[in-house]
C-alpha cells in the first residue's frame, strides 16, 4: 500500500481535498497497489484544533511529526512510513521544510501552488505599511475613524493587493500572530537541499503565489519537474481535480 499525506492550506481544511481523495480511491479500487489518502486538519483553523499560543513553521513541523507518528502507530494494515508528501499553499510551506528535516521517510515531494518564497514588497505597500504605523494610534483613538481605518485596511488587502489571509486569521484566537510568524521565514535557502523526487504542480492564473515563485522552485530543487495547468487559479484541487489527480498519479508511478 502506497501512502499519500496531504497538507491543505492557510483557512482551509481536509473537507476541500475530499474530491481527489474520492477520485483517487476509486480510481485505486481492485489493483494490487492501493493509494491510501491521509488529509489531516492542521490545527488552528477550525474551533476544535484552536490554537493555546502563537505558533511558528517549527511548531507545524513537531505537530506534523507527532501526527505521523501516532498514525503509524494505530494505523492498519500498514504504519505511515516511506510516504508521499503533498502540500498546497501553506502546506507546501510545511512540506518543504519538512522534506528537508526528514529525506528518509519520503518517498517523494508534491508542491501544489506552495507557499515558502518571500515575495518583494512593491511601493504601494510599503507606503501604506509606513503611514499605517504611523497615524494607526491616531485613527483608532476616535470611533469615526476606527471604522473608517478598518474599512480602508480590509479594501486594501483585498482589492489592492488580493491577500486576504490576514484579516481572515482574527476569526481564531492568535491566528494572526502565527500567520506573522510563518510569513517571516523564507524558505528560498532551503530550496537546493531537498533531495527527494519533487513534482511541482501551479496554476497559470495564480495570484496568491505567483508563476514566478514556481520557476523558481523548479531551478532551486534538482530532482524536480513542473506541470503548468492552463486556466487554473491557486486551488487546482476545486477547479481541476480530475487533471490534478492524473498528474499526481503518474508520478508517483514514476517512483515505484
Amino acid at each position: 500500500m502506497t501512502n499519500l499525506v496531504i497538507l491543505h492550506g492557510w483557512q482551509s481544511s481536509k473537507e476541500k481535498w475530499q474530491i481527489v481523495k474520492e477520485i483517487i480511491e476509486k480510481q485505486s479500487e481492485d489493483r494490487p497497489r492501493l493509494i491510501r489518502i491521509i488529509v489531516p486538519d492542521l490545527s488552528g483553523f477550525k474551533k476544535e484544533t484552536e490554537l493555546s499560543k502563537p505558533w511558528n513553521l517549527d511548531n507545524y513541523i513537531n505537530w506534523l511529526e507527532n501526527f505521523i507518528s501516532e498514525n503509524s502507530k494505530t494505523s492498519c494494515p500498514e504504519p505511515v512510513e516511506g510516504f508521499y508528501l503533498l502540500g498546497h499553499s501553506f502546506g507546501g510551506r510545511m512540506a518543504i521544510k519538512f522534506a528537508v528535516k526528514h529525506p528518509e521517510k519520503l518517498k517523494g515531494l508534491i508542491l501544489v501552488s506552495s507557499a515558502g518564497i518571500k515575495p518583494k514588497q512593491n511601493i504601494l505597500y510599503l507606503t501604506f505599511l509606513a503611514y499605517a504605523k504611523k497615524f494607526k494610534w491616531f485613527f483608532l483613538k476616535i470611533p469615526v475613524l476606527r471604522n473608517f481605518f478598518s474599512f480602508f485596511r480590509n479594501i486594501f488587502y483585498k482589492y489592492i493587493l488580493r491577500k486576504t489571509d490576514y484579516l481572515e486569521a482574527e476569526k481564531f484566537p492568535y491566528l494572526k500572530e502565527t500567520f506573522k510568524n510563518i510569513i517571516k521565514e523564507d524558505l528560498t535557502g532551503e530550496l537546493s537541499k531537498i533531495k527527494v523526487p519533487t513534482l511541482i504542480i501551479w496554476g497559470d492564473r495564480d495570484k496568491m503565489t505567483p508563476l514566478s515563485d514556481a520557476y523558481l522552485m523548479k531551478e532551486k530543487i534538482k530532482n524536480s519537474r513542473l506541470e503548468i495547468m492552463e486556466g487554473v487559479a491557486h486551488t487546482p484541487h476545486l477547479e481541476n481535480p480530475k487533471i490534478l489527480v492524473q498528474k499526481i498519479k503518474k508520478f508517483m508511478e514514476e517512483q515505484i
